[in-house]
């Protein structure tokens, strides 16, 4: 369920600016692979709207990768948009960060493939910013 919420979340942001790019869409569709979601079933979700539904049982580490695909996809075609980094923030505060946390990682999260120490160092950042650890 929690890889289904997080690929309608990704569409959704990746809808904001009026179209998906070819960028946003592999990324979301490899992102879907990664959790056994085929193609197939991640492609007909670009043609609909989806509800901001942010399961409330995630981990910290679920917590992490929602926030940090959300703020990888906005990178990923080189233009961030105010509405896209508000609804960024609106997620973030939803999963329970504090939403200064959008600027260590607007800073640090790379649009290309990062290490995992990188991931990892990353990750550490994060969870000062996490209320309810």
């Amino acid at each position: 369920m929690s890889a289904l919420a997080q690929m309608k979340l990704l569409i959704n942001l990746a809808q904001i600016d009026g179209k998906v790019a070819d960028r946003e869409r592999n990324y979301i569709i490899n992102i879907g692979r990664a959790n056994n979601i085929y193609p197939d079933e991640v492609i007909p979700m670009f043609d609909q709207r989806h509800s901001l539904i942010v399961p409330d049982n995630l981990n910290v580490d679920q917590k992490f990768s929602y926030i940090f695909s959300l703020v990888q996809l906005m990178k990923i075609d080189e233009r961030m948009y105010k509405e896209e980094i508000m609804f960024c923030s609106k997620i973030a505060a939803t999963l329970g960060y504090d939403q200064q946390v959008m600027f260590d990682l607007m800073l640090h999260v790379k649009s290309a493939a990062m290490a995992p120490d990188e991931m990892e160092a990353l990750k550490v950042l994060t969870l000062r910013y996490l209320r309810d650890k």
